[in-house]
Formats: C-alpha cells, sequence, structure tokens
C-alpha cells in the first residue's frame, strides 16, 4: 500500500506530500499521521502541499481534520505551499479551511510553529510567576 512519508524532527513532525493525492492515501496519511502524532509526542505537524496542483473537496476535507484532530492530540498543525489555483479551488468549492493555519512556504511554517510553542511554553511559566508574587503579597 502506498504512504507518504511522515519524517520526525524534535518536536514537530514533517509531511512533504510529493504524489498526486486520492482518497484512500488521504485516509492513510490521516490514520498515519495522528498514530505518529501520539507515538512521537510531537506538538507541531507541518504538511507541505506545494506538489499538489489539484485538491478536491474530500482532500481539502482530510486537511482540515487533520488539523483538527491534531489539535485535540496536542499539537499544533501549519499547511504550507499551497499553489494559488489550489487556494482558489478550495474557496470556489467553499473549502476556505479558515481554522487551518497556512504559510507560504516550509521556512515560514516551521516559524509559526515554533512561535506558537514559545507562546505554550511561556504562558504556563508566567502564571506561576504570578501565583507566586500573590503568594508573597498575602
Amino acid at each position: 500500500m502506498e504512504r507518504i512519508p511522515i519524517l520526525h524532527m524534535g518536536e514537530f513532525l514533517l509531511v512533504t506530500i510529493q504524489v498526486d493525492m486520492h482518497d484512500r492515501l488521504a485516509m492513510t496519511l490521516q490514520e498515519d499521521l495522528t498514530d505518529r502524532i501520539v507515538q512521537s509526542r510531537a506538538r507541531g505537524v507541518l504538511i507541505d502541499i506545494s506538489a499538489l496542483e489539484i485538491v478536491d473537496s474530500f482532500i481539502g476535507r482530510i486537511l482540515g481534520n487533520i488539523a483538527k484532530m491534531s489539535r485535540v492530540l496536542d499539537a499544533e498543525t501549519v499547511i504550507v505551499g499551497m499553489q494559488p489555483a489550489v487556494a482558489i479551488t478550495l474557496v470556489e468549492l467553499g473549502l476556505s479551511l479558515a481554522e487551518v493555519r497556512t504559510a507560504l512556504n516550509v521556512e515560514k511554517g516551521m516559524a509559526q510553529l515554533r512561535s506558537s510553542l514559545g507562546a505554550e511554553i511561556q504562558a504556563p511559566v508566567a502564571a506561576s510567576r504570578g501565583d507566586a508574587d500573590d503568594r508573597a503579597e498575602a
């Protein structure tokens, strides 16, 4: 069975789709990716679709579902490299993927993931400092 490789890079998983997506392959990717998020405890997923020239409504929904499932599993998802024709098609199909974070390229997508992880990591530290300050004042 054909599979799309999923690379593990530190806290991130990198998926580069280099083949035409068909429905069965998209479903397999969804299952493989959610399994890998859990196994690797990944905090971020970057999906590069720059090689895709066509995305139909099913593939678009699967990409959106992958982002939602990843979020439930405590991982942020960024889709990068969307071709203008793909963006136009998705919007025309009514699939704007409003809940899905996107970036123009891998570099910008990785920066988004690092930034979101940095904000998540800093927030609990700031909260715990505030708690300590509150206790000191009491």
